[in-house]
């Protein structure tokens, strides 16, 4: 199965604050904000969500295509993903910015302040698909992640005239475009992601009900943080899939792109949505249990007792044979 993921590619700077926020922000004088936090870490880690999607699926044995813009300053990065099965060769270089950069603060609520420089990300626009296609033939998917507006746009669009299935995963852009943008990402696509928060801002901006996103779109998957996961389709009843419990809560970033990455894991093992959306709770707790998108590692006994003891013996006799590359 080819899947083509396209979206940021950036680095991380993760930091924590053994206090809350709410503590330190006056509701009458927001106007007039200025506060500073003394944070106990800081932790610098490589992310983006199109790197994260891919070295999730290249950790299950995939060897995703990675489709995003970078700086010069991604050599290191770049050899990182190669080692974990992520096919690096279409991404673009810029000759005169930096990679995106992502910086945030988590309090210990596991409320987050965040900022993002997105760098040679601006010229995603460039990039086309068809020369990609080209070279790795036809995709099962192309998955549109958060990523520079002007390049989600061509993405989706070349989709929609090359016949492409494609994925939107339009996310922290949600909180940003306006009803037509949102419109035009979601529109056509085979499967949409979003939060339940993500899934009232598209209702909200694009002025459609729930049931005419649905008319728009094969498959609907919304998160539900520690309630799981649901997935609606048109003229069908809803799946909900429980979360898998976390050991230890750590910290949230990257927990939804590796959701992604194991949904669509299963769907190229050819799996239904009620093992995929399993496949993408088990991911995304490795996830949660650790400070950086892409620092855990999979054991496959640990993996498969974790998956029988929250899903059931099915669902471990249904993945087991696809976990062969894991680490036994």
């Amino acid at each position: 199965m080819s899947l083509l993921i396209a979206g940021s590619i950036a680095t991380d700077h993760l930091m924590s604050f053994a206090g809350r926020f709410s503590d330190s922000l006056v509701v009458d004088q927001l106007d007039k904000l200025s506060v500073s936090f003394l944070v106990d870490d800081l932790e610098v880690r490589r992310g983006g969500c199109a790197a994260n999607i891919c070295f999730g699926l290249g950790n299950l044995g995939l060897h995703p295509v990675l489709v995003g813009a970078v700086g010069e300053d991604f050599a290191e990065y770049r050899a990182w993903l190669e080692r974990h099965h992520v096919d690096c060769e279409s991404v673009h270089v810029s000759q005169t910015r930096h990679t995106a950069r992502f910086v945030c603060t988590n309090d210990r609520a596991m409320a987050q302040i965040a900022s993002f420089y997105p760098g040679a990300m601006s010229e995603a626009r460039e990039i086309e698909l068809a020369p990609i296609v080209d070279r790795v033939g036809p995709p099962d998917y192309v998955l549109i992640g958060p990523d520079d507006p002007e390049g989600m746009l061509r993405h989706t669009d070349e989709c929609r005239v090359r016949g492409y299935r494609f994925v939107a995963d339009p996310s922290q852009q949600l909180a940003f475009g306006d009803g037509d943008l949102i419109r035009r990402l979601v529109d056509g696509a085979d499967i949409l992601f979003s939060n339940e928060y993500e899934a009232s801002l598209i209702t909200q901006k694009t002025g459609w009900s729930t049931e005419e996103v649905l008319d728009r779109v094969g498959t609907w998957v919304v998160t539900l943080g520690a309630e799981g996961v649901r997935i609606d389709a048109r003229g069908r009843a809803s799946i909900t899939v429980g979360a898998v419990p976390e050991i230890e809560k750590v910290e949230p970033t990257g927990v939804g792109d590796a959701f992604r990455a194991g949904f669509l894991a299963a769907l190229a093992w050819g799996l239904g949505h009620e093992r995929a959306a399993q496949l993408g709770c088990l991911l995304a707790v490795h996830v949660v249990e650790q400070v950086g998108t892409q620092e855990y590692t999979l054991s496959r006994s640990a993996f498969l007792k974790r998956c029988a003891e929250t899903y059931g013996d099915q669902a471990r006799a249904d993945v087991e044979p696809h976990l062969s590359t894991l680490h036994a």
